[in-house]
């Protein structure tokens, strides 16, 4: 409940204004207060997934449906979609609902949220997306791999608390053809496999990245956003997690072991 009042104060209209906002709040209400880390089933839109944190998951429906933020353009009426970090699908169920033809490979790095992405996608009748339970990363190896149980599990930052096996990205660009939207949300890997992409990005039309600057490792934004220039992108950067006085306050409250977290939307 405390959630629930808490971003109904912050903004009420436009929490009211269309229905994903509606669906938000409701979602809020219904699950905000639920402890964390526990698995059970949630009923959204004309959809069921099974989720592995409640939290977790009403963030990403805001950023997802509520937001729309991975919506593009497109005149291809099956476009190619390539997501890096899939999670448990909410990502590659906004994608069929606005482009039921589309064609996606979805990459998931935990095998036990793997599972449930695969599970989800089957519940809401989507058998037709590529699921590949491994990381994406610069080489096919099998590397350290720190589960967070929800939608933080890095291969970067963190104590590895398993071995998951990777795919190398550049491997799915090369010789591809015409990919219309590279989503990367790989929680830190992004720049490293960016990097190792350089040259291989010409066919893709339009990039979302989250980008991850972890206190204990050196900023990178430079080098993506050089080499985001280098394969003709232009783009648009928005803040995930703003803070006030920032010469202060270096951390964010809830993720002190981050001081920098940008959506980054690039396009031709």
């Amino acid at each position: 409940m405390k959630l629930f009042f808490k971003i109904l104060s912050k903004d009420f209209y436009h929490l009211l204004r269309d229905a994903g906002h509606r669906e938000f709040l409701r979602l809020a209400f219904r699950y905000g207060d639920t402890p964390r880390y526990q698995a059970r089933k949630v009923r959204f839109l004309r959809y069921q997934v099974q989720v592995p944190d409640t939290l977790s998951f009403i963030w990403q429906f805001r950023e997802i449906f509520a937001e729309e933020s991975y919506f593009f353009g497109v005149n291809n009426p099956a476009p190619v979609i390539l997501d890096c970090g899939a999670n448990i699908g909410l990502s590659c169920l906004f994608f069929k609902h606005h482009y039921p033809l589309a064609k996606i490979i979805a990459f998931e790095a935990d095998p036990n949220v793997a599972a449930l992405l695969t599970e989800n996608l089957r519940q809401n009748g989507f058998s037709d997306i590529s699921v590949i339970a491994k990381a994406v990363w610069t080489q096919n190896a099998t590397i350290p791999f720190a589960g967070e149980g929800a939608d933080g599990g890095s291969a970067v930052a963190g104590k590895a608390s398993m071995q998951v096996p990777a795919v190398r990205l550049k491997d799915y660009l090369h010789g591809a053809g015409r990919i219309d939207l590279l989503k990367m949300d790989i929680e830190g890997a992004e720049v490293a496999v960016l990097e190792d992409c350089r040259g291989s990005l010409g066919e893709v039309q339009q990039l979302f990245v989250e980008y991850h600057a972890y206190t204990m490792q050196a900023q990178r934004l430079d080098t993506l956003l050089t080499v985001l220039q280098e394969s003709g992108f232009r783009y648009f950067i928005r803040s995930e997690a703003d803070r006030p006085r920032p010469f202060v306050n270096r951390f964010n409250r809830s993720t002190p072991y981050m001081d920098l977290q940008l959506n980054i939307f690039a396009y031709r």
